[in-house]
């Protein structure tokens, strides 16, 4: 089956909002409807072009998501690219999806000159981190928040 990789559309916010709730789901979260509508029309508007978003399709099926943050960092001259959040239904794993995300990420930032992609995932995340540890560098950095 083929693999589609494209932009985030406005037409796309049912299927984008079901992936996007099964991705939160996973780390057992919820957020309220505003932040959705919020997220969606932040990710599909060329007023906010350091955010936007990727869907996987396969046979015209959304079946993966990925969203990004372009953003300044005060070690570099040039931006970093954020890889905030990266979901493959179960249906799809293991055929390349997250894999073909990230790539596109990486694409993307290449294009925008930005030199670092970076994402954090939770330590229990084992699948992901197969991937993960294939694909990028693990780094010793612990994150704190308040």
């Amino acid at each position: 089956m083929t693999l589609t990789i494209r932009p985030i559309e406005t037409g796309d916010k049912r299927a984008w909002a079901a992936l996007w709730r099964a991705y939160l789901a996973f780390y057992e979260t919820t957020l309220p409807e505003a932040v959705y509508d919020i997220t969606f029309a932040r990710l599909t508007s060329p007023d906010h072009p350091d955010q936007g978003g990727l869907l996987a399709e396969m046979a015209g099926v959304p079946v993966g998501l990925v969203h990004v943050i372009t953003h300044p960092h005060n070690w570099r001259v040039e931006k970093v690219t954020y890889l905030q959040d990266l979901y493959t239904a179960p249906e799809a794993r293991g055929r390349g999806v997250g894999r073909a995300l990230i790539e596109a990420v990486y694409a993307r930032a290449d294009a925008e000159g930005c030199p670092s992609v970076y994402w954090l995932t939770k330590d229990f995340n084992s699948c992901a981190r197969q991937l993960y540890d294939r694909i990028g560098t693990l780094t010793p950095f612990i994150k704190y928040s308040r």
